[in-house]
């Protein structure tokens, strides 16, 4: 929750810098209207371009940093696994939130801090995953209702596209315990060869010899199902096999 919070306040307080700006500059109410208001707005093809670069150049800056070959070294826990795919959501967001600010300037400032505190403080999404999704739908909501009607569209399909290429390859962690003494390496080697046959790609692994332990992050291929690598894993020698613990991000 904590870490939600800290992420959900950044594009507000980008939004908030622009909008200071404004008010140092003498801006008041809206900006001059725009040629993209209203359903002509889909006619306005030099818009949609500019729209869809803005979100294109937001989703890249935000993997260059969400992607950074050191991030996948410190990688612990599940929910680490899906942070390079939660800054590119923020880039896209801080991008969605800056076109409306150019649009209208001040006079969406106030509906912008109400939305990231009602967010904030009062919706009960449990992943920080789902807090950005509940974001980006309202912001979606938001732009429509102030007349930008294409870029909602476009916000909202490009939001879809992203969620299903990071969503169709799911993150999960096993914990394999209760192994045979003395034989922790050997059986990390026999799980991790099962899950590179089943094409997964590890992202991070744990061992604890101490304890028997051990412990792999990968992403599940688009064509494999979690019950088909449970029976591979399920297939593994007994003397080398240890019980399976799932979590699924």
């Amino acid at each position: 929750m904590a870490m939600g919070g800290i992420l959900l306040q950044l594009p507000v307080l980008a939004a908030a810098s622009a909008i200071g700006q404004a008010s140092f500059d003498g801006a008041q109410g809206n900006l001059a209207p725009s040629a993209a208001l209203g359903w002509a707005g889909f006619l306005d093809l030099r818009f949609m371009a500019e729209s869809l670069g803005i979100l294109l150049l937001a989703a890249m800056l935000g993997a260059i940093i969400g992607f950074h070959p050191a991030t996948k070294r410190r990688i612990d826990h599940l929910e680490e696994a899906d942070m390079a795919h939660v800054f590119v959501m923020y880039a896209v967001i801080g991008a969605v939130i800056g076109v409306a600010v150019r649009e209208y300037g001040t006079v969406v400032g106030v509906v912008v801090f109400g939305i990231g505190g009602l967010i904030r403080f009062r919706s009960s999404t449990d992943s920080t995953r789902d807090t950005v999704r509940l974001i980006i739908v309202t912001l979606a909501g938001l732009i429509a209702g102030l007349g930008l009607l294409p870029f909602a569209v476009m916000t909202t399909l490009f939001a879809f596209v992203l969620i299903y290429l990071f969503d169709s390859s799911p993150a999960y962690r096993i914990r394999i315990e209760g192994l045979p003494d003395g034989r922790t390496a050997d059986c990390a080697n026999v799980y991790r060869d099962v899950l590179k046959e089943q094409r997964c790609k590890i992202i991070a692994e744990h061992h604890s010899l101490g304890k028997g332990r051990i412990e792999f992050v990968f992403r599940l291929p688009r064509r494999r199902s979690r019950d088909h690598l449970d029976t591979s894993l399920r297939g593994i020698a007994p003397d080398l096999r240890g019980d399976v613990d799932w979590e699924v991000s």
